[in-house]
């Protein structure tokens, strides 16, 4: 389990970059961006940032080309908001998971239609 020291500089880092890049960053590549998670490694050089992006595989992956492209700016600007003796080096993943939640919630909706169209027919 994260200390609490690691899960507060998690949060810090997740708001201030979801800050950063959708107030700071004017790359026309990228979409829709919302930081999802961070995790900082133990020893604080690398920061895994999870990112939901919205559109399609293409869309999707321009915007990670383009916000690695953007990690030094990300990082220098991280380094200068929060008060770390060394500043993470900044990893992007795409988080698919609000699609997978999307996709599960569909195929609930549709099992609940069939179940309430079958007890339908033997009324």
């Amino acid at each position: 389990m994260k200390s609490q020291r690691l899960a507060r500089i998690d949060h810090e880092i997740q708001r201030i970059l979801g800050n950063l890049i959708t107030k700071d960053l004017r790359d026309p590549r990228l979409g829709f961006v919302t930081v999802t998670r961070v995790e900082v490694s133990d020893d604080l050089r690398h920061c895994k940032v999870f990112v939901g992006i919205i559109g399609d595989r293409h869309q999707a992956r321009q915007s990670l080309d383009a916000l690695s492209h953007a990690a030094r700016f990300l990082r220098g600007e991280l380094g200068h908001r929060i008060d770390l003796r060394h500043t993470p080096e900044l990893i992007f993943v795409e988080d698919r998971s609000a699609e997978r939640a999307i996709a599960l919630a569909k195929t609930l909706r549709e099992d609940a239609e069939r179940h309430a169209a079958a007890s339908e027919s033997e009324e």
